[in-house]
């Protein structure tokens, strides 16, 4: 395994090519594609998308009847295919075919000096301004034909699925421009057949907004059909005797736009990116409905024809045409982030005000730190209230300080608690803890400095142990503070202990979207002046459980590593089933270099860190053990509380359903692959 390859993690390079038509002139036109091929060559593109009737030119009406002009084609056919022939690059390219009486306008695909099939496109449009089945025959009825081609007979129809052999999961098929615009296109039955990488030649002249209608349908189709969309319009050269033409190009995969270029560009243009055939995989495994959807259109999809190929992809280090979040539940985006942070906090909300609407309104019991979980939590429990036409003072919330509690987060526990105007109160538990400990015999109890995990859990179950029981006193129910991050690690005391509570509004959000929604509630005017002081005041303070005593701030992240980096993990485990190989190659291209790629809108300029490859994986290697060995346990009896992340949750009920007593072996294997 050479780590440092794209084609070994799963992906596949592919491009959008487009540039200017010269009208009527298929030699030249021909030399034009092959030269844009040659340059994705030498980039490792596996698969590279032209034009509409690229030969030709798309806008060269009744022309395309005049025998010359079809002469000249398949000359210039000839000339791509042999220009093809050391080249590593499938090449898809648009040109007018005679079969049988009719001309048909064609995607033809060819590799390494050869034509492996030839596509013709289903619906030729005959309104508006286009006027198609004047010159061309329709090919929706095309299945398992073949068309004559340069002395040979090559596979002819909309049935085809083009198969790289040695990359696995990449299989493409092609349909040209109108195709994508009807209800039910031919890439739909593509995809459930197969296809993974749908291509759209196409001609499509430019007026005001038809820019985002193309993009809302490539969107769509990449979305419905869980595929990458590769969409290539033809450009400047094009006749301007009605219309205009602005050469867009862009790739989608899943719904996410990977690359486009510049329009109305007189010069080549390449949308390249590297497309996740593995991601592809995962998502149709989980949505079980998309095979459903296969079986009941069996009829159509079950007799595509596979034309295999061999691609033989380099093997070296290609760099990664792809953004990669370093945060992926954290948009870098600001108006995405905004948007995302707007949704998370209202599910929270909703979830809390209908639960406590369905038992009857209780008061809420919530335990306070001064750190970011429990802040969170809080402010999630007084808008809910807001809501529910409540006072704030139903709200019970309890700053509970133990061994090694500091000021700075006890005073901000307290300056919130008073600022929203909540029941609040303060309960000292060292006392008990103390008691105990010399109860138990522990070492501490005698005055030796031990604090091992028993020292560390006394203090954590003691105060989940009085917030209960405070909640049977009151009428109350307690809430959890403990995100998602923590439930992945295991970072929590089991039973009686913050792993425990009756309703936890935090499960479903990671630890780094935690900061965000909570910087979001201020920029937002949620609460006043005062409330957003205190809330930033807390922003700024070390993530801690604050259970050591001690001169230096007990750290969490030096303790079990950093929440980017076990988050970026999370992600890709949680929603993807990613191996860590792969996740430490996306992680690499992700976090090596802090001052490339974006970051969230407002993180702390001092916070932006990066990772060599061996950090990353000695972090992998931690989350591996914890999330895959170790903490499922307590996984398995978490409270109920509402997922808020498209990444996933962690509920036994809901997104992740796996064994209490499992291993991590296999995915200690796959890193042990890793040669740092």
């Amino acid at each position: 395994m050479n780590f440092w390859s794209i084609y070994q993690h799963g992906f596949a390079r592919v491009a959008a090519c487009t540039g200017h038509t010269v009208i009527a002139d298929p030699r030249a036109n021909a030399e034009a594609a092959l030269r844009q091929a040659r340059r994705c060559a030498e980039e490792g593109v596996a698969v590279a998308v032209f034009p509409e009737l690229g030969l030709t030119g798309y806008s060269i009406e009744d022309l395309l009847l005049q025998d010359v002009v079809l002469d000249d084609v398949e000359r210039a056919l000839d000339t791509v295919v042999a220009g093809s022939a050391d080249l590593l690059t499938v090449l898809v390219v648009g040109a007018p075919l005679r079969h049988r009486n009719r001309v048909y306008n064609c995607a033809v695909v060819v590799h390494r000096g050869r034509i492996l099939g030839v596509a013709p496109k289903s619906y030729p449009p005959n309104y508006r301004e286009f006027y198609e089945k004047r010159q061309i025959a329709a090919g929706d009825d095309e299945r398992g034909g073949t068309i004559r081609i340069g002395g040979e007979e090559v596979p002819f129809g909309t049935d085809l699925l083009f198969e790289a052999r040695d990359v696995p999961g990449l299989v493409l098929h092609a349909e040209i421009c109108e195709d994508m615009w009807v209800p039910v296109p031919p890439s739909a039955e593509a995809a459930l057949a197969g296809a993974t990488v749908l291509a759209n030649l196409s001609g499509s002249p430019i007026t005001v907004g038809r820019a985002e209608d193309r993009r809302l349908l490539c969107r769509s189709a990449s979305s419905r059909c869980l595929a990458a969309y590769v969409y290539s319009a033809a450009g400047l050269g094009e006749s301007t005797t009605d219309l205009s033409w602005d050469g867009q190009t862009m790739i989608y995969e899943n719904g996410v736009l990977l690359a486009e270029t510049d329009r109305f560009s007189a010069d080549d243009q390449f949308a390249v990116a590297d497309v996740d055939l593995d991601l592809l995989r995962q998502e149709r495994l989980r949505m079980g409905t998309f095979d459903d959807n296969r079986r009941t259109h069996a009829g159509r999809t079950g007799d595509f024809r596979r034309i295999a190929f061999l691609l033989d992809p380099p093997a070296g280090d290609l760099g990664l045409r792809r953004r990669v979040e370093r945060f992926p539940f954290v948009p870098a985006d600001a108006d995405r982030l905004a948007l995302d942070c707007y949704e998370a906090y209202n599910i929270q909300v909703a979830g809390l005000q209908q639960r406590l609407a369905a038992i009857g309104n209780p008061k809420v019991v919530i335990g306070v730190s001064g750190g970011l979980d429990s802040t969170h939590a809080l402010i999630v429990a007084a808008r809910a209230m807001d809501r529910a036409g409540r006072p704030r003072s139903d709200i019970l919330a309890f700053t509970l300080p133990g061994f090694a509690t500091s000021d700075h987060t006890k005073d901000n526990a307290h300056k919130l608690m008073n600022s929203l105007g909540v029941t609040a109160a303060e309960l000292d538990i060292t006392p008990t803890a103390r008691l105990m400990l010399e109860e138990m015999g522990h070492p501490f109890a005698s005055g030796e400095p031990v604090y091992d995990v028993t020292f560390e859990n006394v203090q954590a179950g003691l105060r989940t142990d009085y917030l209960f029981r405070l909640a049977n006193q009151r009428g109350g129910i307690v809430l959890g503070t403990g995100d998602l991050s923590e439930l992945a690690l295991g970072w929590s005391t089991y039973g009686v202990g913050d792993q425990m509570s009756h309703y936890n509004v935090n499960g479903g959000v990671p630890k780094t979207l935690m900061q965000h929604l909570i910087r979001w509630v201020v920029a937002s005017g949620q609460f006043d002046e005062e409330t957003g002081r205190t809330l930033t005041a807390i922003l700024d303070t070390e993530i801690s459980p604050e259970l050591v005593p001690g001169e230096e701030m007990q750290s969490t992240e030096s303790k079990i590593g950093p929440y980017a980096l076990h988050d970026f993990t999370l992600f890709h485990v949680l929603r993807y089933g990613f191996r860590p190989s792969k996740i430490a190659f996306l992680a690499w291209h992700a976090w090596h270099d802090a001052e490339a790629g974006a970051w969230p809108p407002g993180f702390p300029e001092a916070k932006r860190v990066a990772y060599d490859l061996a950090e990353i994986r000695r972090w992998l290697e931690v989350f591996c053990r914890r999330f895959f060995a170790f903490a499922q346990f307590k996984r398995s009896a978490m409270p109920n509380g509402p997922k808020v992340s498209a990444g996933g949750s962690l509920s036994p009920r809901g997104d992740w359903r796996a064994p209490s007593d499992g291993n991590a072996a296999a995915w200690l294997r796959d890193l042990e692959r890793i040669d740092v």
